[in-house]
């Protein structure tokens, strides 16, 4: 499939792929295990084969990023921090990168590389898309627009228990997944909260998710917020999450302001890391992961 992918892109935008110099691949998070404090190493399981992109395209494939870092002790993750800093690092200015995805995530950038800060700040899409699929049967796989949250209302007792998780007191670095913040977590909600309609839990979810963003970030000097992910689509929670943030006279940005199209940002950072390491260059930054040191990340193959 992401094979096939880039090849109708080369076709739709008339590149030759003889003058493509590689293709870098993310990949699909299967599962992610964090490391441990306490020195046991994490684990990561990521899909799309680089063998077959290469084969169907013709195209050298980098892939596999998240594991050197892992190798090396860290969480391979976050790494679009380095093209954050690239893309948007600017003297005198002290923005945020926010990527609200499945999971949320943030770049607090400086002036210098070293002070950077970045992490997973908890749930993005994640609990919203599968409790609308339970409420729709799955026939709908996202809450378009915010439609049904604003239907529904909050519950405190939920919002106040999903406010009380382990991982938003963890210090970073510190990264998660749909393992923690997923269908699992859904169903246990639904299955505990019988008399509360679908409505509910999914606006109860949109706040929370909205709230643990606001409570993440506001520890910091920002000037402003880009927001970039999937998440931007949902205008409900980008409302409550500008609502939180204006008392702060915080400007709220989205990525596509500045030329870059939502969908299009992961694809940009990961080309950018593949460029990296094509030049033989570390792509994670140690204090942001937890590795040990520098890495050149993922894994080459050749066409």
């Amino acid at each position: 499939v992401f094979g096939k992918a880039a090849l109708l892109l080369l076709k739709k935008t008339g590149i030759d792929k003889n003058k493509v110099d590689a293709i870098a691949s993310h990949g699909q998070t299967i599962y992610h295990i964090p490391p441990k404090n306490n020195n046991k190493k994490g684990s990561t399981l990521q899909i799309g084969e680089p063998s077959v992109i290469a084969e169907i395209t013709g195209i050298l494939t980098i892939s596999d990023f998240r594991t050197r870092d892992m190798a090396a002790g860290g969480h391979g993750a976050p790494l679009v921090p380095l093209a954050d800093y690239l893309l948007f690092g600017r003297k005198g200015r002290h923005r945020a990168i926010l990527n609200i995805g499945g999971i949320s995530n943030v770049t607090i950038l400086r002036k210098r590389l070293e002070e950077l800060i970045a992490f997973d700040i908890g749930p993005g899409n994640s609990l919203i898309d599968e409790a609308v699929k339970i409420y729709t049967n799955n026939k709908r796989s996202y809450d378009k627009d915010g439609a049904i949250a604003r239907s529904g209302e909050i519950n405190d007792h939920l919002l106040k228990e999903l406010l009380s998780h382990p991982y938003l007191k963890l210090g970073y670095p510190k990264s998660t997944g749909r393992e923690m913040f997923g269908v699992d977590m859904v169903r246990d909600i639904f299955n505990r909260y019988p008399n509360l309609s679908s409505a509910d839990i999914i606006r109860t979810f949109t706040y929370f998710t909205a709230i643990n963003i606001y409570n993440s970030l506001r520890q910091f000097r920002i000037d402003e917020i880009i927001l970039t992910g999937g998440g931007v689509k949902n205008r409900f929670l980008i409302e409550i999450i500008g609502d939180l943030f204006k008392k702060r006279k915080i400007q709220i940005s989205k990525i596509s302001d500045y030329g870059i199209p939502i969908e299009a940002k992961e694809a940009l950072s990961f080309a950018i890391l593949g460029y990296q390491t094509l030049r033989l260059r570390e792509g994670n930054i140690p204090h942001i992961t937890g590795s040990r040191h520098g890495v050149i990340l993922g894994k080459i193959t050749l066409p």
